[in-house]
């Protein structure tokens, strides 16, 4: 057993606070987007880091997530030391708003998506890169943590070596044995998934026949696009009673910093919609997961920032079911800690399928009183237009007092015309 530590929660409120422990005065940025293989990317993914997000071109995850929604989310709780890579800047009205209600003048690296990584691999400006996941063109050197280390810390098959309690599963290479060769287990349910899967995709949770069927398709369909190397069967976690994402900080010294919990909100299909906090939760049932997590991922040679999802049972017992070696959905979230309890904000939630009617301007005019209490904080905003008429999809964090205050909020917030889309 690993003895227990009392880890200390991190008092600032911006990942740039975060990373400054290592990175210091060195020139170093966060790479926002993710990489990814579908035609629209200059620089995609499919030599040496295999990444599972779609199995064919209308399933792949979209521009507009990966370059725009997703990195702007990380954008508004940046810093103003860490530089952040953007391939799409955000509107000057999304950067005057987190200025406002973030407090941090944000430091852009404005690159061309056609040459974004060539440009980084020649920078004198830019040193280092941290990256949510590693990429085929960007150099080794230029990755600040290794790209073959932060590949295989990020496997799904990489889970049982972290020393921590987990659902029974096997691994297969699927250059050795045929899908069709596996042996399944008996009993569904079941799960199978792929060893690098993005945003939810590659993780098929089998309760019948039929979802086997359509897990084959997919499989196979990712084998004739030469995308897959790997996949892990593993057993179903019954009686699931509560679904944790715990995140930490290690640095290169392998002290580890607590950021929080947040209980993840999924659909029936197993899809993330998002998280739940209480800011005054107690991490210390975790303490011993994240001694172990931590201290492997110092031992490989990881830094940064790393969210383990656990699943709880009704005895109590605790199964790590997945580890992200990276900045995580719900970590800005976390990072609103300090600020949202100083408004005597307890519970707060983050979803990424809110959406309103108008322009991101007319939002901000409508629910400006709103904002001004922090009632909801907005992360990331893309106008969009359908049959001729402009909405808004918003990363957002709604936030109250309690529980019931804060789903009040939220339903006087969906009366003015903020939806759930999900």
């Amino acid at each position: 057993m690993i003895p227990q530590r009392n880890f200390q929660f991190f008092q600032g409120n911006s990942l740039s606070d975060l990373f400054a422990q290592d990175i210091g005065d060195r020139r170093c940025a966060l790479l926002l987007n993710y990489p990814a293989t579908a035609s629209w990317a200059a620089y995609p993914n499919t030599q040496q880091y295999f990444l599972q997000d779609g199995s064919g071109e209308a399933t792949k995850v979209s521009f507009d997530k990966i370059c725009q929604k997703e990195p702007w989310k990380n954008l508004a709780v940046l810093g103003n030391t860490l530089a952040g890579v953007v391939i799409t800047q955000p509107p000057n009205l999304l950067l005057q708003y987190w200025r406002e209600h973030f407090g941090h003048d944000t430091h852009l690296e404005r690159m061309h998506c056609a040459t974004y990584l060539d440009d980084l691999n020649k920078s004198d400006r830019v040193e280092q890169v941290v990256t949510l996941f590693p990429f085929d063109h960007l150099l080794p050197e230029k990755h600040a943590v290794h790209p073959d280390v932060h590949y295989r810390l990020l496997s799904k098959a990489t889970l049982a070596e972290l020393g921590v309690s987990c659902p029974n599963y096997k691994t297969y290479q699927l250059d050795q044995v045929k899908l069709d060769q596996i042996q399944l287990p008996q009993q569904f349910p079941y799960l199978i998934k792929t060893s690098h899967g993005l945003s939810g995709e590659g993780t098929y949770i089998i309760r019948n026949q039929s979802d086997l069927n359509y897990c084959q398709e997919e499989l196979n369909k990712y084998l004739k696009i030469n995308l897959l190397k790997t996949i892990i069967v593993s057993e179903f976690v019954k009686d699931e009673t509560h679904n944790y994402c715990v995140q930490f900080y290690v640095n290169k010294r392998g002290d580890i910093t607590l950021i929080g919990v947040t209980q993840q909100l999924v659909s029936s299909a197993g899809s993330y919609l998002g998280g739940l906090i209480d800011y005054t939760d107690d991490l210390s049932p975790f303490s011993e997961m994240i001694a172990a997590v931590g201290q492997y991922a110092h031992q490989q040679g990881y830094f940064g920032v790393i969210g383990f999802d656990v699943l709880e049972d009704k005895n109590g017992q605790f199964y790590a079911i997945d580890a992200n070696f990276r900045i995580n959905g719900s970590t800005p979230l976390c990072l609103q800690r300090h600020q949202l309890l100083s408004q005597n904000k307890a519970i707060a939630k983050y979803s990424s399928d809110y959406r309103m009617n108008g322009t991101l301007d007319s939002i901000l005019a409508a629910l400006k009183t709103h904002l001004e209490r922090k009632d909801l904080l907005i992360l990331s905003a893309l106008e969009k237009v359908k049959y001729g008429k402009i909405y808004t999809e918003i990363y957002g964090i709604v936030a109250g007092e309690t529980l019931q205050e804060m789903q009040q909020i939220e339903q006087t917030l969906h009366t003015k015309g903020l939806q759930l889309t999900n």
